[in-house]
């Protein structure tokens, strides 16, 4: 099955006369989607433009789909968090140390309630095509990527909220080293802030397409992270997505991992009769010879990949997170995405 959609993300959400023209580079870059970006600061300062800014892009012929970046640090994203500002408490707390992290607990009602407005309100007041959830997840524990898939040294969350609900779910207080009930009251309660707000968003208008993206990991028999979402199939399963996205892959990681990746999303995808979609990197860091960029698109076309996505607009050019020849890579998707189109 050919690829669909090309998507660029994009940070400018100023003035709608300055993304017209980022628009219409985006579309000479062989983009035919673009997910914009959106930060609680835009939400509090540049709103007004957030609408014209949609709504220029569907003029132009791109589907718009709506990115709450950042927001409380659930969501990846370098932006700073106003809710995390406000709120000195609702965070996320270390299990080992109890310690509040600054990371925003999604099981509080007070995050999800913040967070469900800024969606809702979106949806009510823009005229988008979609929602994407960017790596949502618990803020530890890398030190779960450990060759024998064991325990690590820490997790999250274990603050007053986690612990009562835990506590009112099994009888039994929240342990301090992760068990079973743990993983499956993490999975559980993960899932509930996405599902139920997806839900809403539907019923504001059924036609709103949510794509749920989880990080790249292997989170098999040896290698795990228990960031929250690393139960493709549990997420796949869900009624409230509609594409399941998996997220960047670093350019110097072996091109097997690409490979076992993508294979395994399309699978996951497929099992549950739903778009395939798979991230470029296009910032930061880049391939060493770009003709790696040619090779993981045909990679990632070849497997039944549906979509592609890209993050981000120009390579990060004039952001401390640019690639060394950001507008080269940049130009190099470009060529990627306008030949995939052409073979529509």
């Amino acid at each position: 099955m050919a690829i669909t959609q090309t998507a660029i993300s994009y940070y400018g959400l100023n003035y709608v006369e300055h993304a017209e023209q980022d628009f219409k580079e985006m579309i000479d870059h062989g983009c035919n989607t673009v997910i914009l970006a959106i930060t609680e600061f835009d939400m509090d300062f540049w709103f007004p433009s957030i609408n014209k800014i949609v709504n220029k892009a569907k003029e132009l012929g791109l589907k718009v789909i709506l990115d709450p970046w950042g927001i409380g640090k659930f969501f990846g994203g370098e932006q700073v968090s106003l809710f995390l500002q406000n709120n000195i408490n609702n965070r996320q707390v270390s299990a080992l140390t109890g310690e509040s992290l600054s990371f925003a607990c999604f099981n509080t009602n007070s995050f999800r309630d913040y967070f469900q407005r800024i969606c809702l309100k979106l949806a009510r007041e823009t005229d988008a095509d979609g929602f994407f959830w960017d790596e949502p997840h618990y803020a530890l524990p890398k030190s779960y990527a450990s060759i024998t898939g064991g325990s690590g040294e820490d997790w999250t969350c274990r603050c007053p909220i986690c612990q009562g609900k835990f506590f009112d779910y099994y009888g039994y207080e929240m342990p301090k080293v992760m068990n079973d009930d743990v993983k499956q009251f993490r999975w559980r309660e993960a899932m509930f802030i996405l599902e139920d707000t997806s839900r809403k968003i539907k019923e504001i208008d059924s036609r709103f397409e949510i794509t749920m993206c989880v990080h790249a990991t292997l989170n098999s028999y040896y290698v795990t992270e228990l960031r929250g979402y690393d139960n493709w199939d549990l997420v796949a399963a869900s009624p409230y997505f509609d594409v399941f996205s998996t997220t960047i892959i670093n350019w110097e990681l072996p091109f097997d991992f690409f490979k076992h990746i993508t294979q395994r999303t399309v699978e996951i995808a497929k099992k549950y009769n739903k778009p395939s979609e798979r991230w470029i990197m296009n910032y930061y860091k880049q391939p060493s010879d770009f003709k790696m960029v040619d090779q993981v698109v045909d990679l990632y076309e070849s497997l039944g990949v549906d979509r592609l996505a890209a993050w981000t607009y120009r390579g990060g050019y004039g952001t401390v997170l640019a690639a060394p020849d950001a507008l080269k890579l940049w130009d190099r998707l470009g060529d990627n995405y306008r030949r995939v189109l052409g073979r529509k």
